[in-house]
């Protein structure tokens, strides 16, 4: 049966919080590039490692003791900013807010004031399954607060969370297929756009881990006692829990391009399946793993020959690693130049319901930059992977400098698999370079008001936040930007931006400089 090309949906923002201090998908980048490792013992407001019965077992004690964590306090946060009253928010799952504040950085990433967005219809499409923050608070049912407690912690109120903090009157939902959580609800959001569900989706997911409860269940046969990921590697001996979220702003690429948005990178084809009746229910299954491939290679229209970039699932575990491999190397291990396998959870650790973002948003800064980073902790080739037969796949542990397939627009894959079953994968293909002036669609212009002399050049940067603390910290993370990642960026187009990209909160500040010198 012949598949139908699926509606190109364009990238144009993205929202992230991932361990190493990553707070962007710049800031994601940098970390990869640099190699840096992001394990670290548990942080001391989390749990007590030492006080756990299975820690004092020594083959278990890296388990127990090793992830991979947000920089901060997960706790802090300004819940008037995002719309959540003051007696929900000493008892939201930090989870939820961690969603919130991604999704507006997402919005504002893209230059889309979440104002303009109020009453419109995006969709919001999240992924979670942990529920850590109830577990860590459990109590006897005669000491329960009231529903608000409740309310603030069910995961099915992520997305609900956001429309309302947002005022977004599309399709909010949330799914909840274990590991491959996040990277379904992006298929589910290019479908949602396609079919003409909503006009822009909001799409994503969130892992934070306040307790150890959950741990008990995935030691037993899949942390690694090592306290690493191995992703393909002969030491691979299973995962490493990692904290982080991400959301990314989606909208049909010909919208995207009627409206004057950048483009990051263009989604070609998605698709999601299950492994119905394998050896048992938690068990991968490459002729399944393949069957997802290529029906997302079938959608997105792409020779999977020409493919230069999968993002594999790749937690390093045992059985997993090999099944993956072979699935990989059956659809996209033939074909033109060479085809760069990787894995972000040896950087990052997994974040579960938020891997398959992760991984998305890595995929997207390889085409963007044209690069594909070094992978971490491979030095050997797990012995269950037949790699003698020709195959064109290879794991980077330096910089690709020249993408692998050239002369050709660049595409990638994305892979996520939940121990649910269900499967999903993504085919990204760069943005091309398109007319900066938009043919329609939404025009912001600064009137002119032409100056002379030492003013010539001044121009005006304004900033905003929920409150003092937050509107200083904005400050900084400005000055910090244009010393650093926004070197070269024009001013008068900050100035734009800062001025008609951003919504306006209570506490504002305004600038006036005429380099980068005495801003």
């Amino acid at each position: 049966m012949a598949v139908s090309r699926q509606v190109p949906v364009a990238v144009i923002g993205i929202g992230c919080r991932f361990p190493g201090g990553v707070e962007s998908a710049a800031g994601l980048w940098n970390l990869l590039l640099e190699g840096r490792d992001t394990v670290s013992r548990v942080p001391a407001d989390r749990w007590d490692a030492r006080r756990l019965k299975a820690f004092q077992h020594p083959d278990d004690a890296e388990r127990y003791d090793r992830g991979c964590f947000l920089d901060g306090d997960i706790w802090a946060w300004e819940p008037e900013a995002l719309s959540v009253a003051m007696l929900e928010a000493a008892t939201v799952d930090p989870q939820h807010r961690l969603l919130l504040e991604t999704a507006w950085e997402a919005t504002e990433h893209a230059g889309v004031p979440a104002a303009r967005l109020r009453g419109s219809r995006p969709g919001v499409y999240l992924g979670m399954y942990a529920a850590d923050n109830l577990l860590r608070d459990a109590r006897p049912v005669e000491d329960c607060p009231d529903v608000v407690y409740a309310f603030g912690n069910f995961p099915a109120n992520a997305a609900g969370r956001v429309a309302f903090a947002m005022d977004l009157r599309g399709p909010a939902m949330v799914v909840e297929t274990m590991c491959s959580s996040g990277l379904v609800s992006v298929h589910v959001a290019c479908s949602a756009l396609a079919a003409g569900d909503c006009d822009a989706a909001l799409a994503g997911a969130a892992l934070l881990m306040p307790s150890p409860e959950w741990l008990h269940y995935e030691a037993e046969w899949l942390l690694s006692r090592k306290g690493r990921c191995y992703a393909f590697d002969e030491r691979a001996d299973g995962y490493v829990r990692g904290e982080g979220a991400g959301v990314v702003l989606l909208k049909r690429l010909q919208d995207a391009v009627r409206d004057g948005d950048r483009v990051l990178a263009v989604i070609r084809g998605s698709a999601v399946n299950a492994d119905g009746q394998s050896e048992r229910m938690t068990a991968p299954s490459t002729l399944v793993q393949q069957d997802v491939f290529r029906a997302a290679v079938a959608r997105a229209g792409i020779d999977p020959g020409t493919v230069g970039r999968v993002e594999a699932h790749g937690p390093g575990t045992y059985v997993g690693d090999p099944i993956e491999y072979t699935s990989i190397n059956t659809v996209y291990g033939r074909g033109q130049g060479r085809c760069a396998l990787g894995s972000v959870k040896t950087h990052i650790g997994h974040s579960e319901p938020a891997s398959g973002l992760a991984g998305l948003i890595k995929a997207v800064q390889c085409l963007r930059h044209g690069q594909i980073p070094p992978n971490q902790n491979f030095a050997a080739w797990h012995p269950s992977i037949p790699t003698g037969s020709g195959s064109r796949l290879f794991v980077p542990t330096d910089l690709v400098d020249a993408w692998p397939v050239p002369d050709a627009v660049r595409p990638a894959a994305v892979c996520s698999y939940g121990i649910s079953g269900t499967n999903a994968h993504v085919l990204l293909e760069e943005a091309s370079k398109p007319a900066r002036r938009p043919t329609s669609g939404p025009r912001y212009t600064i009137p002119d008001r032409r100056l002379t002399g030492d003013k010539a050049q001044q121009r005006v940067f304004v900033l905003s936040a929920a409150s003092p603390p937050a509107l200083r910290i904005a400050a900084t993370r400005l000055a910090d930007w244009l010393d650093g990642p926004g070197g070269q960026v024009p001013l008068r187009d900050v100035a734009h931006t800062l001025a008609l990209r951003r919504s306006p909160a209570g506490e504002r500040l305004g600038v006036v400089a005429s380099s980068r010198a005495s801003s």
